[in-house]
């Protein structure tokens, strides 16, 4: 009998976890297919001055479905270091500790800033309508956090980040994103200082030793162990749909087929449309031509030192610094080596072909030396 092939398009996480789990369950054979040499995609890792860094700052969360959780720690083992968070974010001036302790809201600023965390607490015990019942960025995290915490972090930082104003995000942004998604939880927060009260896995995260790129190398190690094909420099010129999916891909220089019972993609949309045959209802295809990405350009600075500070992560959500995060990776892993050299990576989202994408090397080493410059960062 003659097993289902599926092909997968593209080799991050996504797609090399579809390939693991059904080689592992025996429910098909498997080929995928990816336009780089390695695998990963942007939660991959690469080797810069001796250190292994990522593409930005990536961690796996505790609230990581447990299923996956176990898969992950059975694959990395020991390599799976379970780290505290210590970044800091810097708000009217001042340097608090991220992810946001209530007690640095109320002490650490300005008495006007506490007092309006407060009064946004108090609110929450007066009855009110709940509006038009529409859900969005704004109304969830207003809601949750209230109006204090969003106006001076929340919103600008997610404006930062996203390139339009908090209004025209979607709720679901919000409820993802945010883990301290209420002031109730804040609470919750103060009273796991008390000791006995505070859950094992609070303000924790999990990072591989040799980078977040170890997950995707894992499970792509073990996926072919179980017999799945990974092709490397697989980029998808045309896919042509019938009884069997032909998939046709271009491999150093010259045009190669496969043929498929299924495909199943992560490639972006904007590229999937394009390349089917028949092609797709003109609806979809002008759909998925509004698709727009939002960028991000990534700046690595090597240091002669051993650390330049104790915190894994900067964040800025002030609109007249360029940088939304400075991470230092060195710090995720808890690295010694090499001793007497670290790398920062700065964060700077954009769009395609804006200035900030057409910048120079040298324009934005500047950019990032103004930001810190404006924000006397390593103090």
């Amino acid at each position: 009998m003659t097993r289902t092939h599926i092909a997968i398009l593209g080799a991050g996480p996504a797609g090399l976890g579809a390939a693991w789990q059904l080689v592992k369950q025996g429910k098909a054979e498997v080929t995928v297919l990816e336009q780089k040499d390695v695998v990963g995609g942007n939660a991959g890792s690469f080797e810069l001055a001796g250190l292994n860094v990522d593409y930005g700052s990536h961690r796996l969360h505790p609230a990581t479905d447990p299923k996956i959780m176990a898969d992950l720690q059975a694959l990395l083992g020991e390599d799976l270091l379970d780290r505290p968070r210590h970044g800091r974010i810097r708000l009217q001036d001042r340097w608090i500790h991220f992810p946001l302790k209530p007690q640095d809201l109320m002490l650490k600023l300005p008495l006007s800033f506490g007092a309006g965390v407060a009064f946004d607490a108090a609110k929450k015990f007066v009855p009110h309508q709940n509006g038009n019942g529409h859900e969005t960025f704004t109304s969830v995290l207003e809601k949750g956090l209230g109006s204090t915490i969003c106006r001076d972090f929340y919103f600008p930082y997610a404006k930062k980040i996203w390139g339009v104003q908090p209004e025209e995000l979607s709720a679901i942004q919000a409820h993802r994103r945010v883990s301290a998604g209420s002031l109730g939880k804040m609470v919750k927060k103060v009273l796991s200082i008390v000791p006995g009260l505070k859950s094992p896995s609070a303000g924790r995260f999990y990072y591989p030793k040799k980078g977040f790129g170890q997950i995707s190398q894992a499970i792509a190690d073990e996926a072919q162990n179980l017999g799945a094909e990974i092709k490397f420099g697989s980029s998808v010129r045309k896919i042509e749909l019938g009884e069997k999916q032909t998939i046709t891909f271009e491999k150093d220089g010259n045009l190669e087929t496969i043929e498929a019972d299924y495909i199943w993609s992560t490639i972006p949309l904007t590229i999937l449309t394009k390349a089917i045959s028949p092609s797709a209802p003109k609806e979809i295809i002008e759909a998925s031509g509004k698709i727009s990405y939002r960028a991000m350009v990534l700046i690595y600075l090597v240091l002669n030192q051993s650390q330049w500070t104790e915190f894994d992560a900067h964040y800025f959500p002030e609109a007249e610094i360029k940088l939304t995060r400075l991470s230092e990776p060195k710090n995720y892993c808890v690295a010694n080596e090499p001793k007497n050299q670290t790398i920062l990576c700065g964060e700077l989202p954009c769009m395609v072909n804006d200035e900030v994408w057409n910048a120079s090397d040298g324009e934005l080493v500047e950019m990032v030396r103004d930001s810190l410059k404006k924000m006397w960062v390593a103090d």
